[in-house]
């Protein structure tokens, strides 16, 4: 199995060493336990955008040279400020440019307030956090707390629609001090027909062993609607996907509307109930999964080794027809032809 499509583990993030993952750039933590407790933690990064060698797709990466798609995943807790050192390794104007966050327009990432990084330019910016505060009439204001994403906002146009399509994009968590924290976290971006810029049966396999507390980021891009189904597991409908109390009543779900700009997304124990296997995700347009819109969750046993019939289970998935007609994304990052 593919190790660069296996999650990553919560101590190698905790640890900074995680590729496409970035934690407190100050933390002396055991895995599973939270980064300093201190408010307002300003944490330093720098992000570089580069070509993907052998391409003209172009992706967010840690270091020069080495950009992923989607880019990496960045966290904080509220309160905290992430001050983003954007580094543009292309020929092409390009920016970053955040959901969920505050920021002023100098940061705003995008042409309309002049805010993007020119052809091989750094430029700095500026994302805050806050907790939930109450306002003077009475009412709460919300915090920043959620599964959001950032993206590129200027490549090619003014509105970053072809940075999109090149896999200019990535996700962003803020979190409530107190959250649980997962083992392994996986990114799940839909855009047009591709799944992190892939179709099946190239799509990742994404790994857990039994027992372990998973997260999953979805996000959603491009121009098509897209659902989120995850077998065999389910999740409740709040901001971590858990519930808060016995009588908690949100609605539960195994799939979930996944338009293009909205995110979500949920924690769950891999295998709980189920038991150690490969099961699926996908889109449930059937159409979109039909043309390759479709992945595979491996739940390892809790040992690591391979459950009876998983293998034979991956082995079908990859000799599935997955459809003549699905957007294939070629070496320039668009799709082979026109879909819808």
């Amino acid at each position: 199995m593919d190790k660069s499509k296996r999650g990553l583990s919560r101590r190698s993030m905790l640890a900074g060493t995680a590729a496409g993952v970035i934690a407190p750039v100050v933390v002396s933590a055991s895995a599973g336990s939270a980064p300093a407790a201190a408010a307002g933690m300003t944490r330093n990064i720098t992000v570089y955008a580069d070509y993907v060698p052998g391409s003209t797709r172009v992706g967010y990466g840690l270091e020069p040279g080495k950009p992923t798609i989607p880019g990496p995943l960045l966290e904080c807790y509220e309160g905290d400020t992430l001050v983003i050192e954007l580094v543009n390794n292309t020929d092409q104007r390009l920016s970053i440019h955040p959901h969920g966050v505050n920021y002023d327009t100098k940061s705003d990432g995008s042409p309309f307030n002049d805010s993007f990084n020119k052809p091989y330019e750094t430029k700095t910016y500026t994302w805050k956090t806050r907790t939930a505060y109450q306002a003077a009439n009475g009412f709460w204001m919300p915090g920043s707390a959620g599964y959001w994403h950032y993206h590129d906002h200027a490549f090619g146009g003014d509105h970053g629609t072809i940075g999109l399509m090149k896999g200019l994009y990535g996700g962003l968590i803020v979190r409530k001090r107190g959250d649980l924290l997962p083992s392994k976290q996986f990114t799940v971006v839909f855009t047009e027909m591709w799944i992190n810029h892939q179709v099946a049966p190239n799509t990742p396999i994404f790994e857990a062993n039994l027992g372990e507390r998973v997260e999953f980021i979805c996000i959603g891009h491009g121009n098509l609607m897209h659902t989120f189904h995850l077998h065999a597991h389910r999740w409740a409908d709040t901001r971590t996907g858990m519930l808060t109390s016995a009588t908690d009543n949100a609605p539960i779900l195994d799939n979930k509307t996944l338009d293009p700009g909205n995110s979500f997304g949920f924690q769950v124990i891999a295998g709980d109930g189920v038991g150690p296997g490969a099961w699926m995700y996908h889109c449930h347009v059937q159409q979109h999964s039909d043309d390759g819109m479709s992945g595979v969750f491996l739940v390892r046993n809790a040992d690591g080794g391979m459950p009876a019939g998983a293998q034979d289970a991956i082995d079908r998935f990859k000799g599935h027809q997955h459809g003549t007609t699905a957007a294939k994304p070629d070496a320039t990052g668009a799709s082979a032809h026109s879909h819808h």
